[in-house]
């Protein structure tokens, strides 16, 4: 299937852009003029967005990365109103300027022949330099904001990868097999056929002929239900829980098997990782200043 362009440069840029201002004063110098020096030049401050520690994205960037983000969800047929799309970007924003910082604080910078291997690298990938040139108008960049875009996206990806790697690819998990159901006195009385006997893998397969109640191996922060996971946790292999109700329904659990360090699965080390990703945010945004536009 052929990419789109602008599939692949969303791909490989955030569309934030710092703009860095100097405040130019005039002085006249001669000494034979007795003409009082001149006060500073006043700058106008450029309204900013989000002001992150010592780093910010301006409003005109915001902007521009609000239609760029609505043109997207447009374009995916989803219905998002104003005010979510502003709260989505906003967090967005944040937290690759929370992952920036913590790249320069952990020594990473991104340095001009690094910063323009990448841009080479893109434009060989889409085609030539007056593809990347076309795309940049038609998504509201200039050259300058593209590449502190790119720029922040490497170091923003430099240390979001930093943060997922300290995730082992081992950890404690159990194997359980679920007899789900929807209404309680019914759940009741498989309970009661459990605890007079009744064989749990049957029952299983009865309600559930597809998966047999299969819900495989997962370790802690896995599952969506936290009230099936701490019941699995607080079992031992061969134990029945009692009825849980959650919001699919009433469940009951067998523990299989349970292990210390069984291997995590590819869905599993992601969530991991994802779980890892969002306390490093959340523990970074606690231990910074952020100030948002008004």
């Amino acid at each position: 299937m052929k990419v789109s362009l602008q599939a692949k440069i969303r791909t490989l840029i955030l569309a934030f852009t710092l703009v860095i201002v100097s405040a130019c004063t005039a002085t006249p110098t001669n000494p034979s003029d007795p003409t009082p020096t001149l006060p500073p030049a006043t700058v106008t401050p450029i309204p900013m967005a989000i002001v992150v520690n010592d780093r910010g994205i301006t409003q005109e960037e915001f902007q521009a990365e609000l239609n760029r983000f609505q043109a997207s969800q447009v374009a995916l047929g989803n219905s998002i109103t104003p005010e979510k799309a502003s709260s989505s970007v906003l967090e967005e924003l944040t937290s690759q300027l929370l992952l920036e910082g913590g790249a320069e604080e952990a020594g990473f910078t991104v340095d001009e022949a690094m910063l323009q291997a990448r841009i080479d690298n893109l434009v060989t990938q889409i085609g030539g330099m007056q593809a990347l040139t076309d795309w940049e108008a038609q998504h509201g960049y200039s050259d300058e904001s593209f590449r502190l875009s790119l720029r922040r996206m490497i170091a923003a990806a430099w240390m979001r990868d930093q943060v997922i790697a300290t995730v082992p690819n081992t950890a404690e998990q159990v194997h359980v097999q679920q007899i789900l159901l929807y209404d309680r006195d019914k759940t009741q009385k498989v309970l009661d056929e459990l605890n007079s006997g009744s064989d749990f893998a049957t029952l299983a397969a009865t309600y559930d002929p597809v998966t047999k109640g299969e819900l495989g191996w997962f370790p802690r922060h896995y599952l969506p239900n936290i009230q099936i996971e701490e019941a699995a946790f607080a079992l031992q292999p061969g134990q029945t829980s009692s009825i849980i109700e959650t919001q699919a329904g009433f469940s009951i659990l067998l523990v299989l098997e349970k292990e210390p360090d069984h291997i995590l699965s590819p869905d599993a080390l992601l969530t991991l990782q994802t779980v890892a990703l969002e306390k490093w945010l959340k523990d970074k945004r606690q231990a910074s200043t952020i100030q948002l536009a008004p």
